[in-house]
């Protein structure tokens, strides 16, 4: 049977292309997503640098390291101070954007925090970084605050788009719901963020059916980027005590490829945690059709605080050598880095 590969649309075709087992298909498969990804969006891809401003967090997600029930963390936040010296990093190193990560936590001494963060981070940037935040499901009203202060993007996972898969992942009360989740997306949309969600790959009970459906359900709902990558256990998790671990990148590539079919002008982030699969996993991701990545620039200091899953890379380099790995790595693929570029997805109409 042949797969349909140019415009892809219906949950058959994706589930085909998710179920491909030859290598050979599989190249093919890939190289036709990059082949979309240039006609429509180019080659180049965008820089992002991460600062995880702190791993307190109100949740108790089944499957992340920093749940709120788990009293092995050492919790922290990063002063004004780190994070502006961090942003100052991203605009010398040429990054362009830089993404605020986080626990959630909803508190109006925190909100507060951010949105002058928010607010500093344009001023001693004279408004050249474009800024993504990643703090979790907020009220609207906290959503446009920050977007008010300067953030333009902002990243929401589902984790995924089955209400009962994500009732298996997260504890079932009012503070972990399906609804409240995709309610909060929807809200970021309104909000006028270029708005991105994302799932995880290779989850326990999880099936390559989720898989297309969690696609259909990023295309569906409308969002302008993507960030998704292979579920890695915790072992201080009640998911990780389960054993099970993605163990083989191909289903992730498979997985940005279908979406870059299905959405060729998105924007598709090359997560971190690919590089536990293959130290080359992110740069393979994009040659299969990711155009984003996410250099970390967390002080060394509290890296190790922040493992959502284990064996995370790099925890013990700084900025600076984590920049130089990744060009490197980059520069030995032949991928173009579209420097000082905000990278602002080709699917958002601002």
């Amino acid at each position: 049977m042949s797969i349909k590969l140019r415009g892809v649309s219906t949950r058959d075709e994706i589930i085909a292309i998710l179920s491909e087992e030859n290598p050979d298909k599989i190249s093919e498969i890939l190289d036709e997503a990059y082949k979309v990804k240039i006609e429509n969006i180019g080659s180049k891809v965008y820089l992002r640098g991460l600062i995880e401003l702190s791993n307190i967090c109100i949740k108790n997600c089944l499957y992340c390291g920093i749940r709120l029930d788990n009293k092995n963390v050492h919790r922290y936040e990063l002063s004004e101070k780190q994070v502006l010296d961090g942003a100052e990093f991203a605009l010398k190193a040429g990054y362009g954007s830089l993404v605020l990560q986080a626990g959630e936590r909803t508190s109006p001494k925190y909100t507060s925090y951010v949105t002058d963060l928010v607010k500093k981070i344009k001023l001693i940037s004279d408004g050249k970084l474009g800024i993504t935040l990643s703090l979790g499901e907020q009220t609207i009203e906290t959503y446009r605050e920050w977007f008010e202060a300067g953030a333009h993007r902002y990243l929401l996972r589902i984790e995924s788009s089955d209400p009962k898969l994500y009732s298996k992942i997260h504890p079932n009360n009012n503070l972990h719901s399906w609804k409240r989740r995709v309610q909060a997306i929807k809200d970021l949309i309104t909000t006028g963020y270029q708005t991105g969600t994302g799932v995880m790959i290779g989850l326990p009970y999880q099936t390559v059916e989720n898989l297309a459906d969690d696609l259909l359900f990023i295309k569906n709902i409308g969002v302008h980027m993507v960030g998704m990558g292979p579920y890695l256990k915790h072992s201080e998790t009640p998911l990780g005590q389960l054993g099970v671990n993605s163990t083989n990148l191909s289903m992730t590539l498979k997985m940005v490829a279908a979406l870059r079919l299905l959405m060729p002008r998105i924007n598709i982030a090359a997560t971190t945690a690919m590089q536990v699969l293959d130290s080359f996993g992110r740069e393979r991701a994009i040659l299969a059709g990711a155009n984003i990545i996410m250099p970390n620039m967390t002080i060394t200091e509290v890296r190790e605080d922040y493992q959502i899953y284990e064996n995370k890379p790099g925890i013990n380099d700084d900025a600076d050598l984590s920049k130089s790995k990744l060009e490197e790595n980059l520069s030995k693929m032949g991928i173009e880095i579209g420097w000082n570029e905000w990278g602002d997805s080709r699917a958002f109409q601002g």
